[in-house]
């Protein structure tokens, strides 16, 4: 264990101190009178399982969340306070839990350090040398142009401490930086932090972590459970309080009475002799033969092999992503193999076959349960799921309830239970139809030491007792000593498979964790330092913080975020090949040009006459002359099929009577399914019907009478061929540039939640407006490029000529996309998902625009509510400048009212964007 340091802050006062301090998530409470004083220039340790309050409690610490109940000092000031937790934050270390969990694994090694160094104003030289001692001291020198998505665990958290250190810290928080990663490179990581106290003095550090003996290196533990402490103290003192000779003894000691499970006799968990070989000759109950599985270019398994006997309790150990679950899914049917065979019970594995899945149970690494429906629900569902008959569920469900402890619990909804006792739940579901093998995929993960034991126990009983052959996968080494035989597995490899006791024994070491590292540096050697071994450079002083605008910072996002969208080719085909689409899409489809209309004629007469009104109908571009109609029966079963839009019913002898000047009639039906192309028709058919008697009166008397002295003619001062295209593909570029522009900018934000990334905004010196300009600039660019995109369409597919100023057109366009990115981030304030903001703003953009923005219905001739919003939405604005610059040739003078009401929206929504990101988390 490393010394105490105290340097730099006087210990009794404390790097942190907090005064009932208590948190919640709802009515979910997380801490609750917390009261604590962290001891400064020390190595401290919270310890517990999952759910305890570890991670809420670091991330109030390091400013991510929001103080709600209580006070809270960290280095000297009030952390209630926004000033602050600003002038603080470049003082301050936070990396948050996951493998990676403040990276952007689509950047580079470099890119990533290099965002950090940006945001914490690093320079010059300064910067370099800095960038250049934590890449070296953590052997990323080599790897510093691979993408960080492509890093083994070890590597990935090893760089976001890289990042977490470039600015120099006094205080680095470390939530669980080493869950999920193999032994060696837990070892590395910490000899790595101890390297860099050494170095660092005056460095307090505070660290949560589910590893017992990992805790033992620390100088000073805190230890939670159900969102309160339980004890604090050296790891030498809670032992000593205890009377137990481990921490994970000491910390069930420290559990309520009720709650203290404690191992009973090492002798339960001796490997089992019978399970080293298949019992009366039978086959093994699982074989892999060269089990390998490809994703593309990334091989996950390769050439895996193993058989387990009946009855072994098989573990399989290695770190996240080293390819354990992904083999365990093969041997389940869920995964096929690339290469390779899986046999069952001495038959090829057949995932289809319902009876080979009756043998089977299988538990996921994350809780599958339904956590709306209670215990007994759960268990009766999965009952009946395997097909047991319904006079036994009953009792199986009683057995089952006994057998895993649950009699306490079976009302109570799966999603409300402890961590442990979902384990147990979910174990029990797993064995309810007796399966013979049962595979379970790190089923003891983040439960406190306690539940994990009884949780062995009911393994053991199910291996020794039942002859149930167990497959287990874990990173706990401890848990590996109680399985029959072994598997270490690495990089998708298995590097060694025998009994606990031999690989120790083989490997020369002194335990199972020692021998897995020696086997590991075997084929995993460290990379050799190149410089003088100084992690850090020697100016240990924080760089000074720009506190009120930094355009470095702005643009450390807007470069980031470019790279990001440039390396993701789904947003980059929604973003420019979906627009082209929906262009075309709306162009064509929702022109209000009626053409091309299929007819037929009912002539009775056959006169030249008659002959004469069907030529003068048929050579009009609007309609398409079809084979003639023979009877009023079929006239009507072919306007009844969709056939015909009109049909023309010439009456016998109506030559005859036009001739004579007596009254006639010419019958026109019309499918006036859809009023509108009805009306259109109507009009059609009105307008030929008078050009033709024109023409026949001045062919007869050589003029047209007139009734007037005034003779009016009709012409459009617009659009004078009266295409509707002309009209509505200007109107569709606005659609695009309010639609796409804004999901992508409301996507850009939320995916940043769900990521976790956003911690990076709250624990940063970033300020909101230079984290939302930083993100906006990316998003403005790629929609000028789609908006020129749309316009080349609109004038070369569409043959709609801009008949007024291009540059009138562009800046009108490029206030519109700064106003639509800018909706898009004030809608990412209330989603919290991507699909909820993928469907907000499809919906809130889309509507309006339609609806009330002079798409096919001019904005003043709307009325109440759908005039205000016509008024007050920026497609209206843009909408009348596309159309005016396409078809009415206007210039900038002509729409300055258009252009400065566009431009009155910017500081408006982002004002609100800014007054609506949070700084700080929950």
């Amino acid at each position: 264990m490393a010394e105490m340091q105290n340097t730099g802050m006087d210990a009794e006062a404390g790097v942190a101190r907090l005064e009932a301090l208590s948190h919640d998530y709802g009515a979910r409470v997380a801490l609750q009178d917390i009261n604590l004083n962290v001891p400064a220039g020390c190595m401290v340790g919270l310890i517990g399982p999952d759910g305890v309050g570890k991670s809420t409690l670091l991330g109030l610490v390091a400013g991510a969340r929001k103080l709600q109940q209580g006070k809270l000092q960290v280095l000297g000031g009030d952390m209630a306070s926004s000033r602050f937790r600003r002038e603080v934050s470049p003082r301050i270390a936070y990396m948050p839990q996951g493998l990676g969990g403040n990276l952007y694994h689509t950047l580079t090694v470099d890119e990533n350090i290099g965002f950090f160094a940006d945001l914490f104003g690093l320079t010059g030289a300064a910067r370099t040398e800095q960038v250049d001692r934590l890449l070296d001291a953590t052997g990323l020198l080599d790897f510093r142009n691979r993408p960080a998505g492509k890093l083994s665990g070890g590597m990935k958290q090893k760089l976001g401490l890289c990042c977490a250190l470039i600015h120099n810290p006094e205080l680095l928080i470390l939530d669980e930086p080493t869950t999920g990663v193999d032994p060696l490179s837990r070892q590395r990581f910490w000899d790595l932090i101890d390297t860099i106290r050494r170095q660092q003095p005056s460095m307090s550090v505070l660290v949560a972590t589910a590893y017992m003996e990992e805790a033992e290196r620390y100088d000073w533990l805190v230890a939670m459970d159900a969102g309160a402490i339980l004890a604090t103290g050296s790891p030498a003192a809670l032992k000593q309080k205890t009377g137990t000779e481990t921490l994970d003894d000491a910390f069930i000691a420290l559990l309520p009475d009720d709650r203290q499970e404690f191992v009973s006799g090492g002798e339960d968990y001796a490997p089992s002799a019978k399970g080293a070989i298949a019992q009366g000759g039978d086959a093994p109950a699982i074989e892999a033969h060269n089990l390998t599985l490809r994703f593309g270019d990334f091989t996950a398994v390769k050439n895996v092999s193993f058989t387990i006997p009946k009855g072994e309790i098989f573990g399989f150990l290695g770190s996240n992503g080293c390819g354990k679950t992904t083999t365990m899914k093969m041997l389940t049917g869920l995964l096929t193999p690339s290469e390779g065979e899986v046999s069952l019970f001495g038959s090829p594995l057949d995932a289809r076959d319902l009876a080979t899945r009756q043998r089977v149970g299988y538990m996921s690494q994350s809780f599958s349960l339904y956590s709306e429906l209670t215990v007994r629900q759960n268990l009766e569902l999965h009952a009946r799921l395997f097909h047991l008959p319904a006079d036994t569920i009953e009792a199986r469900v009683t057995e089952l309830t006994e057998q895993f402890g649950l009699a306490e619990v079976m009302e109570q909804f799966a999603g409300d239970l402890p961590l442990g006792v979902r384990q147990r739940l979910s174990l029990a579901v797993a064995v309810v139809h007796s399966p013979e093998v049962l595979i379970l995929d790190e089923p003891t993960s983040g439960v406190d030491p306690g539940a994990r034991n009884r949780f062995w126990a009911l393994l053991l009983k199910l291996s020794r007792e039942d002859g149930v052959t167990i497959f287990i996968s874990t990173h706990f080494m401890n848990e590996g000593e109680r399985c029959d035989r072994i598997s270490l597995m690495h990089a998708g490899e298995v590097l060694a498979c025998d009994t606990p006791a031999a690989l120790v024994r083989d490997a020369g070491a002194d335990s199972l964790e020692t021998a897995f590292m020696k086997t590991l540096e075997a084929v995993d050697k460290e990379p050799q330092s190149r410089g003088d071994g100084k992690v850090l450079s020697a100016d240990s002083s924080p760089p000074q913080r720009d506190r009120a605008f930094s355009p470095r910072r702005l643009l450390a996002y807007a470069r980031r975020e470019s790279r990001e969208l440039l390396r993701d080719p789904i947003r980059m085909a929604f973003a420019f090949i979906g627009s082209a689409m929906l262009m075309m899409i709306l162009g064509y489809g929702i022109t209000l040009d009626v053409e091309d209309l299929s007819f037929a004629v009912l002539d009775q007469d056959q006169s030249p006459e008659s002959q004469d009104y069907i030529t003068a109908v048929s050579g009009s571009r609007y309609f398409v002359e079809q084979p003639s109609i023979a009877t009023m029966e079929e006239l009507e079963q072919r306007m009844i099929s969709g056939e015909l839009s009109l049909a023309l019913a010439f009456p016998p002898g109506f030559g005859k009577d036009l001739k004579r000047g007596r009254p006639t009639e010419i019958a026109v039906w019309i499918d006036g399914a859809m009023p509108f192309r009805g009306e259109t028709i109507l009009g059609y058919i009105q307008g030929l019907h008078l050009s033709y008697f024109e023409d026949l009166i001045l062919r007869t008397y050589g003029s047209v009478p007139t009734l007037s002295q005034v003779s009016i003619k009709t012409r459009y001062r617009y659009n004078q061929e009266f295409r509707s295209l002309d009209a509505m593909v200007p109107a569709v570029i606005p659609i695009l540039l309010i639609f796409i522009p804004a999901i992508l900018m409301a996507l850009g934000i939320v995916r940043e939640k769900e990521l976790g990334s956003i911690t990076n905004l709250y624990v940063t010196p970033v300020t909101r407006l230079e984290f939302l300009l930083g993100k906006q600039l990316p998003y403005i660019g790629f929609s000028m490029v789609s908006y020129v995109s749309l316009v080349l369409l609109a004038v070369f597919l569409f043959d709609v000529p801009i008949k007024g100023s291009v540059m009138t057109l562009t800046l009108s366009a490029l206030l519109f996309v700064t106003v639509t990115t800018g909706l898009g981030q004030v809608i990412s304030a209330f989603a919290s998902t991507q699909i909820a903001a993928l469907a907000a703003t499809a919906i809130i953009t889309i509507l309006p625009t339609v609806q009330f923005s002079g798409l096919t219905e001019p904005v003043s001739a709307l009325e109440g509510g759908a005039a205000i919003i016509g008024q007050f939405w920026p497609a209206t604005w843009f909408l009348e400048i596309s159309r005016g610059v396409f078809t009415k040739g206007l210039t900038f003078d002509d729409l300055q009212h258009a252009f400065l009401i566009l431009a009155a929206f910017i500081p408006v929504l982002t004002f609100l964007s800014v007054a609506l990101l949070r700084k700080q988390g929950r």
